[in-house]
Parts: structure tokens; sequence; C-alpha cells
């Protein structure tokens, strides 16, 4: 008589997840996607604070008839065979983060446009999800992108019989494992090209009212170029920090990028190397906007040389900053 093998236990289905979220893409680069995303984003009123009876006609009376097609084109420059760089990057990022923590659920979504965080909330509510981190990929905190998200995730929430257990990070500007990633993504490119006469650290600019209002993002920034010069050590060049990406007519974070990459070699520097530590993957304001069109700028002023150091992305760095923070909000993976 024989007797029937052990049994062994089935796998236990997750019950807690990570929402990676970033702020978003068009679905294409052509105008009518670009006008959606653009509806969107900048329907926002965290995004743009003007009273609504004033802002929405100039929105979609004036902008949403002009900047899509400027638009579409500069998402042309840089749109892959695989489609928006934000778009594959994130998913590569939530995939590496996933074969990290296999006993956690990890997704990612957009603020605007999609996958959408209702859809994805949607998803894992019914796996059953109890436990959920939202994990906003701004490193440093603005109402403009990580208040957005939550106010966009309490609207979700809302309309939900059962709520999980949330666990939200607002950012981490300091936070030592990406403090540590940064350097380690300048050092791998020093060690290749070589140290430039400057090295710039550009971040996305506010509107500086913001500021003046309460929003903590440029003390955070300041934050995180100190955090980051102090890593890097006195052998490294100068370091600058600067703002980009402002539109309109009212006063944003200063000084601007474009205007000090103008002005930088009338003052003898040649070569220029940049980094982008607000944008956690690479996207139109990296990849078109530093990497293209400022380029072009600081060379027609009179530069040599200017090179952009790639944002984190999925790479090693990225991915241990967010298991660190995980492991700091859901715990550590499971003993084997």
């Amino acid at each position: 008589m024989t007797s029937d093998p052990p049994s062994v236990p089935a796998p236990a289905v997750p019950d807690s997840a990570v929402l990676l979220v970033n702020l978003g893409t068009p679905d294409a680069p052509t105008p009518r996607a670009v006008r959606r995303y653009l509806a969107e984003f900048l329907s926002d009123p965290r995004v743009v604070e003007q009273p609504r009876w004033l802002w929405l006609p100039i929105l979609h009376g004036v902008i949403l008839r002009i900047r899509p097609a400027r638009s579409a084109a500069l998402y042309r420059r840089i749109w892959t065979e695989a489609g928006s760089p934000l778009q594959t990057g994130m998913a590569a990022l939530a995939a590496a983060v996933q074969a990290r923590r296999p006993d956690l659920i990890v997704r990612h979504a957009m603020r605007y446009r999609e996958p959408s965080l209702a859809a994805q909330l949607d998803a894992l509510d019914a796996a059953g999800i109890r436990r959920l981190l939202v994990l906003p990929l701004f490193p440093q905190y603005s109402a403009t992108t990580t208040a957005s998200v939550f106010d966009e995730l309490g609207r979700q929430l809302r309309r939900r019989r059962r709520v999980p257990e949330l666990h939200f990070v607002d950012g981490y500007a300091t936070e030592p494992a990406y403090v540590e990633a940064l350097a380690a993504r300048i050092e791998a490119h020093w060690r290749t090209h070589g140290a430039a006469d400057r090295l710039l650290l550009s971040f996305h600019g506010i509107p500086e009212r913001y500021v003046r209002a309460g929003d903590p993002y440029a003390e955070q920034c300041h934050a995180t170029a100190a955090a980051l010069r102090q890593r890097l050590g006195p052998a490294a060049p100068p370091i600058l920090t600067c703002f980009q990406s402002r539109v309109g007519r009212d006063p944003w974070l200063r000084p601007y990028t474009d205007q000090l990459l103008e002005r930088l070699p009338s003052e003898g520097v040649r070569s220029v190397q940049i980094v982008a530590p607000g944008f956690s993957i690479d996207c139109l304001e990296t990849l078109e906007e530093l990497a293209m069109t400022n380029r072009e700028l600081f060379l027609a002023a009179g530069g040599a040389r200017y090179e952009y150091i790639p944002a984190l992305d999925a790479g090693a760095g990225q991915v241990a900053l967010v298991a660190e923070l995980i492991g700091r909000h859901l715990g550590g993976p499971p003993a084997p």
C-alpha cells in the first residue's frame, strides 16, 4: 500500500499592492491625442490655480486650439516604436519592482490618461487587495503633482464600498537611497565621459506665487541639491540648481534653465552636464527639452560640450529606492 505524497500548499495570493504613479502622457504623438491629454491635465485646479470661470474659456477657446499641434510635433521627436518613453519607462520600472517583490502586486498608473488610477484601482479591488501603497514618483512634493494624485485617489476611493488600508508617500527629496541613486548615475557618466565645467540640476518649475502660498517644492528641490552636492564631494565640479518648463507670464522659480544655459558661455563655461533629479522617468521635458532644445541653446550661445545625463528610469538605483520605500510601509519580503 502506498501513501499519498505530501500535499504542497498553494502559493499565497497577495493581499497587498503597490501602485507607482506618474503624471501622464498622450496616447499618441498626434494633435488629437495631445489635446485629450492637455484638456485633462490643464483642467486640474491643482495645476492651474485660476478661477474656473476665467481659466476654462481660455483653455478651451485658445490654448487647446493652438498648443496641441505644437506639442505633438515635440512628442514626435522622442516617440519610439514601443510608444511613449514615459509609458514604457513606467511599465519597465513596475516590472522590475514586481520581480523584486513577488509577494506583492505591483502596477503603474498615470494621473492623466492611461492607465488611469480608476482602472488600476478597479483591477486591484477585483484581485482582493486589502493593503495598498500609492507611490507618486515625484521626489519633491508639490501640490501640482503629489497633492493632485491624492485628490484623484480620494475621489476614486469615495465611490468604493470597501477601502483598503492605505499608505501614501508624499515625497522623498532627501531619502538616502534616492540621493545615492542620483549620485551613482552621475558618477557612472563621469567614468565614461569625464566631468564638465559645470553640473546643472534642472528641476521642473512652478509659479513663484505657489511657493508664497505655502508649497514646499522649492525648499525640497534645494534640499535635494544640497544632499547631492554633499554626496558627490569636493572633487565634483561646481553644481548649479535651475528650473525649466515655465509657461505663461507669471514669474516662475528661478534661475530659468534655458536662460542660464544661454548665459554660461559668456562667463567662460565651455562644457556642461545636466541632470533632472525631479523626473523619475525620462519624458518630453527631459528627452526633448533638455537633451535636444536646450543643447541647441547652449551650443548656439558659444558652448562647446553639452551632455544630458539620463533619468533613473528602471535602473538598479531606482528599483532599490522603490524597494526601500515599500519595505518601510508594507514590510520586507517573506523569508524564503
